[in-house]
């Protein structure tokens, strides 16, 4: 019956070409300009590591001095360098890792190129383990070189292809703000969108970070770093990435066995909050935050304002578009009262008109699809051809693509109820009479 009420619906197009070009056209815009915000939200948003996301959380302490102290607010969202040493120290945690954002000039000493600058990242051990950093060549460093202020490196694939050729670089030199490091690892096309681990340090959907450092190097060499960085407290600072200074501006992650460690390791910096207070550093009740990779996406808000506001607006104008194709399939279906009622009195349930309908609703929703597929796309376009950081990303995967269809059969079936409901009510009797 299908096949069958699918040719009377063909048929009924035919008869009706503006009218149902009409509801086409109000399906696809909607559609077009829902899937096109859709899409763009689905990849801002998107879970950067899925596979550990749940075990991985970002550590928040509250060092600052009395002053403004408000109960319940959240602490600065970085710790301070001697906390996130000295909870790396004690490892509470099977993997963990501090760090902050950096940049330099690379020296290629090779050919015609000349010095360029580049962004790095000065970290811990674990940093590569915890986020599933692939490699090309080599490893990351150990903790026992974290320790030892190894002059080490790990540089990107696109460095490596400029100053290498792209070949096995590990053992080599790279010469970073006069300071030769030794190459320990090459990585390969590593690029999590966003960059969830520092989402404050610039551009979180197309930043490069070329070269990777111990922390404790990092301060040897004095490499500048880049990214917030909070002071407080009474005295005058003047190293401000000193060990002892009130200044925050590490960002510290952990990764735990399983999501269900959280509690204990939230009770652990609670803990170890007191015990800080009760030496005089802090002066503030424990006030500790764990939150996971999306909990922490969600608190820093790196999806943009207006891309959330452009998506509901586009779900109104989609509504808006339903309600205009209902009543326009409530007068297409009420025309043809005369030959629903003849179908009536040869033996047609009602339940047979209203599915009849429900096709041929349904059909428009097939068509408005295809029609909404090809506007998603040059919205799509449209997108990244804007200034904006995240435009680049701005495509249409295979979900997506299979969600359009579904989006739009289901938008016409759901304006198709109550114009299928109005038909099948048609009595026969009073339409055969009329006739």
């Amino acid at each position: 019956m299908f096949a069958y009420y699918f040719k009377l619906a063909l048929r009924s197009f035919r008869r009706n070409k503006v009218l149902t070009a009409l509801m086409v056209l109000a399906i696809a815009l909607g559609i077009g300009a829902a899937m096109t915000t859709l899409t763009v939200f689905k990849v801002l948003s998107g879970d950067p590591i899925p596979h550990k996301s749940a075990r991985l959380f970002y550590v928040q302490l509250d060092p600052y001095t009395r002053e403004g102290y408000k109960p319940g607010e959240d602490p600065d969202w970085q710790l301070t360098r001697f906390d996130a040493e000295e909870l790396l120290r004690q490892k509470k945690a099977p993997r963990q890792a501090m760090m902050t954002g950096g940049g330099g000039i690379v020296d290629p000493r090779v050919g015609t190129l000349k010095p360029f600058s580049v962004g790095m990242r000065y970290t811990s051990a674990d940093f590569f383990p915890m986020f599933d950093t692939p490699f090309l060549y080599g490893r990351g460093w150990s903790g026992t070189e974290d320790d030892g202020r190894a002059r080490v490196a790990v540089i990107g694939r696109n460095l490596n292809e400029k100053l290498f050729d792209g070949a096995d670089s590990v053992g080599r030199e790279v010469l970073v703000e006069g300071h030769p490091l030794r190459i320990v690892g090459v990585l390969d096309e590593w690029q999590p969108q966003p960059l969830f681990y520092d989402p404050f340090a610039g551009n979180s959907y197309d930043r490069q970070e070329e070269v990777f450092v111990p922390f404790s190097t990092s301060r040897d060499l004095e490499l500048g770093r880049s990214g917030n960085m909070n002071c407080f407290g009474r005295e005058i600072v003047n190293d401000a990435t000193a060990l002892n200074v009130p200044c925050a501006w590490i960002q510290y992650w952990v990764e735990l066995d399983a999501a269900g460690d959280a509690p204990a390791f939230k009770a652990y910096l609670d803990n170890y909050s007191d015990q800080q207070r009760a030496a005089g550093r802090f002066e503030r009740p424990a006030n500790t935050r764990l939150r996971s990779v999306m909990q922490w996406l969600d608190y820093t808000e790196v999806v943009p304002g207006d891309v959330r506001l452009q998506m509901w607006l586009a779900f109104g104008f989609l509504l808006v578009c339903l309600v205009n194709t209902v009543g326009l399939l409530l007068a297409k279906f009420l025309r043809r009262s005369g030959e629903i009622g003849v179908r009536r009195a040869l033996g047609a349930s009602r339940g047979e008109i209203f599915r009849q309908c429900l096709v041929e609703a349904g059909t428009i929703g097939l068509g408005g699809g295809l029609l909404g597929l090809l506007l998603a796309l040059g919205g799509l376009w449209a997108v990244r051809q804007r200034p904006a950081e995240y435009a680049a990303l701005a495509h249409l995967d295979g979900s997506m693509l299979l969600l359009t269809f579904v989006l739009a059969v289901a938008a016409s079936l759901l304006a198709g109820m109550l114009p299928a409901w109005r038909a099948m009510q048609v009595a026969p009797a009073l339409q055969l009479k009329s006739q």
